[in-house]
């Protein structure tokens, strides 16, 4: 699951070594903060949200699979 996240926002961003992803997982849910810089943040969110939104929606069956929960926010560095 880290790895299917971390290959989809390398693939948005011009620099890779200014991603960061924080997982904290309690129980069955898992939440990733995915901070990029704010001159890539354009790239990761979209218009409207709907590149946000579908990575969002990405990862719902992959962590539903592993029989979890997944929350995934953005925030600008």
């Amino acid at each position: 699951m880290d790895e299917i996240l971390k290959t989809m926002v390398e693939s948005l961003v011009d620099n890779k070594d200014s991603i960061s992803i924080n997982k904290t997982e309690k129980d069955n849910h898992v939440r990733y903060d995915v901070t990029v810089s704010s001159d890539e943040m354009g790239r990761i969110i979209g218009r409207r949200g709907k590149i946000a939104q579908a990575i969002r929606t990405i990862m719902k069956p992959v962590a539903s699979k592993e029989h979890k929960t997944v929350e995934v926010e953005f925030i600008d560095a």
